[in-house]
């Protein structure tokens, strides 16, 4: 049987049709039962269920399995969630039973995928994805459904067209995963905080980062030698302009085999880390998970002669894919024999050329595969359990996240330091293992204006540690773009500058010492309130709390503030409107009435803000280009420390001061 009409009656594969029987008939003698189950079982359905995309051919052995729900929000028309997409923090409407026209065409797609140049306001799927749902509503108040699939997924969010706009308004998602169980947790609520903590207790809280973590990270794809890296730090160093961390993309090692130096261009690995950690600095390396089948490669040899590697369909040989290093294996991180393998990696004595001052960069972890479909694996593979890459493609990057974190730890005899490990791909539980940045952005004002959105959707899934590369990676931001991109840079929470090799270079000095002056203002605003970051972020390692909140995780009875995402709040306590077009001499900030404001620059209390609860008022306020718009509450205490450093390691004696900012009755803490 290939089909059924309309009628109920069967499509054989030969073309004729099933005819309809004489029921009574059958059921007295059981033959037309037996008749069908025959010629059912008689049909070959080998490659029944193929699929293919372009060259690339998904076997689907075990046929189509997916499962699916809807879920309905009652009272509610303000849906969030569902990272990561290029798109606002606000779920908008992708198909419904109207007929409309609605904004987008496609439903959300959850599939972690390395995309290059991504598109702007899209559902396509990009490099990480947590299948959370979080509903803002005047009437039900917080609530989330987590959907705990890591398959390929996509979601419609529609809203009740029966009733949109009235009173009891509800918006419905539709969630259709390829494969896997129904597992969905809902959480009640009913406000923010309680939500966040019910979500905490399920996938774990955001692990407290080391200080430095919280400073400026310089990258680019690549710094040539170890004479460009000293030549950089000196000029960070004569400039007095604070920076944390310098990177070192793919082109240090020994022909993209990862844990190994280019022994020409650095050959003196600890040397190198000693003098950048003597004035406090750290430095990060790169290592992805794709192994380069190289059999003279000590990591490689290893891992085939203990069985380390992701299979074919068959099940029989490593998988053999193309990435950066050419013909490579995929390490099988579902395994926790693999990952304690991993872990173990990280040793000095094993990762030659690493000292404590050295941390980790993890990259193409979608996992990417350049000539597998959709530049990743095929789904029909085999992990060392025999499960198909289907079932577990989205966990991936998590995993091997996890396992590098812990190979960080478990390098240090006391286990006692904590890991910095930058991720580009992620699923729910990320927060546990370190930093995500939202990839290859561009050099364009609309990528530094759906910076923001990206951000706060990624909070609203508890994923907290998280940036986008100041200045765009692809193209060449000019002075005045790279100026706001820093200034928004320093209020979000992973700050990190970066660049692709075709990029012109772009270290603060490269814009002229008007420039420069600016940019290195915006990165001492930042380590000024290194305090203030470091006491939200173990905040939500408490509470479940985001770092990066939207306006109404503070405000949730203020509907104004819902659908707003070019503006956000640090922890509680400071309102961040990031400038992002060029040429603006001022820009409007929505207000929470509920609290008085006062600019951080002047420590001037905002004129024009009633004290008005469950409300908001926009102000027109000036943001020249010397000029990003932050606010301190009213009510608040703010810490920082005003010497001026060079890194955060340099800090750690200096006193704190702490900025009161007092409320309507006259209190703040």
């Amino acid at each position: 049987i290939v089909g059924y009409w309309e009628d109920g009656l069967a499509i054989y594969a030969d073309g004729t049709r099933e005819e309809r029987r004489d029921l009574a008939s059958d059921d007295d003698t059981g033959a037309g039962e037996e008749r069908r189950r025959l010629e059912e079982d008689e049909f070959d359905t080998a490659g029944m269920w193929d699929e293919r995309f372009g060259d690339h051919h998904d076997t689907k052995p075990r046929g189509p399995m997916s499962v699916g729900m809807e879920l309905t929000f009652p009272g509610s028309t303000h849906l969030f969630g569902l990272p990561e997409h290029a798109s606002s923090t606000q779920l908008r409407a992708t198909g419904g039973r109207d007929g409309r026209d609605h904004h987008y065409k496609e439903p959300y797609r959850l599939y972690n995928l390395d995309v290059f140049e991504y598109e702007l306001d899209e559902t396509m799927a990009l490099y990480g994805h947590i299948p959370l749902v979080v509903s803002q509503s005047m009437k039900t108040g917080t609530v989330g459904a987590f959907w705990f699939n890591p398959t390929e997924t996509f979601v419609d969010v529609e809203e009740d067209p029966a009733e949109a706009g009235g009173a009891d308004a509800s918006s419905r998602t539709h969630f259709v995963s390829e494969s896997g169980v129904i597992d969905l947790f809902l959480l009640p609520g009913p406000g923010p905080a309680e939500m966040y903590g019910q979500y905490a207790r399920v996938t774990g809280r955001t692990a407290l980062p080391p200080i430095f973590g919280l400073g400026y990270h310089q990258c680019r794809w690549n710094y040539r030698d170890e004479t460009d890296v000293f030549q950089v730090h000196a000029k960070f160093e004569e400039l007095d302009y604070p920076y944390d961390v310098l990177w070192l993309d793919i082109e240090h090692t020994d022909g993209k085999r990862y844990f190994t130096w280019d022994r020409k261009t650095f050959p003196n690995p600890i040397e190198m880390q000693q003098k950048l950690g003597g004035d406090g600095r750290r430095m990060v390396t790169i290592i992805d998970p794709h192994i380069k089948r190289d059999d003279r490669y000590y990591i490689h040899q290893e891992a085939t002669a203990l069985g380390l590697y992701i299979k074919d369909r068959h099940g029989k040989k490593d998988y053999d894919g193309w990435c950066w290093p050419g013909s490579s294996s995929y390490l099988d991180f579902t395994d926790e024999r693999v990952r304690t393998w991993w872990a173990r990696q990280f040793s000095y004595d094993k990762y030659k050329g690493s000292t404590p001052d050295l941390f980790t960069w993890n990259d193409m972890n979608e996992p990417s595969v350049f000539n597998g479909p959709e530049v990743s694996m095929q789904k029909d593979l085999l992990n060392l359990a025999g499960c198909e890459h289907r079932e577990w493609h989205n966990l991936y990057g998590m995993l091997f996240h996890r396992s590098t974190g812990e190979g960080l730890v478990r390098r240090n005899d006391d286990g006692n330091v904590r890991p910095f490990v930058l991720s580009r791909s992620f699923f729910a539980g990320s927060q546990r293992y370190g930093a995500i940045w939202t990839g290859d952005n561009e050099s364009k004002w609309s990528h530094l204006a759906i910076a923001a959105p990206m951000l706060l959707g990624l909070n609203v899934a508890a994923l907290s540690f998280v940036g986008a590369d100041v200045g765009g990676f692809f193209g060449n931001p000019d002075a005045e773009l790279m100026t706001r991109w820093m200034q928004a840079g320093a209020y979000q929470p992973f700050f990190r500058g970066h660049a692709h090799h075709d990029s012109k270079r772009r270290e603060p000095w490269m814009f002229g010492d008007e420039t420069m002056v600016r940019l290195r203002r915006a990165a001492m605003a930042r380590y000024a309130l290194l305090p203030q970051w470091y006491t939200v972020f173990w905040e939500a390692g408490v509470t479940g709390m985001p770092v990066m909140r939207t306006m109404w995780m503070q405000y949730p009875k203020t509907q104004s503030l819902f659908s707003v995402d070019d503006q956000y709040l640090i922890g509680s306590d400071l309102l961040v409107k990031p400038v992002v077009g060029p040429g603006i001499t001022s820009t409007v900030v929505q207000f929470p009435a509920a609290d008085c404001w006062y600019d951080v620059d002047t420590m001037q209390r905002m004129a024009g803000v009633p004290s008005e609860p469950n409300s908001s008022v926009a102000v027109t306020v000036a943001s020249d280009i010397d000029k990003i718009p932050v606010y301190q509450r009213g009510g608040s205490i703010v810490t920082r420390k005003l010497r001026l450093r060079r890194s955060s390691h340099l800090m750690a004696m200096d006193p704190y001061t702490l900025y009161v900012a007092l409320g309507d009755d006259g209190k703040a803490a």
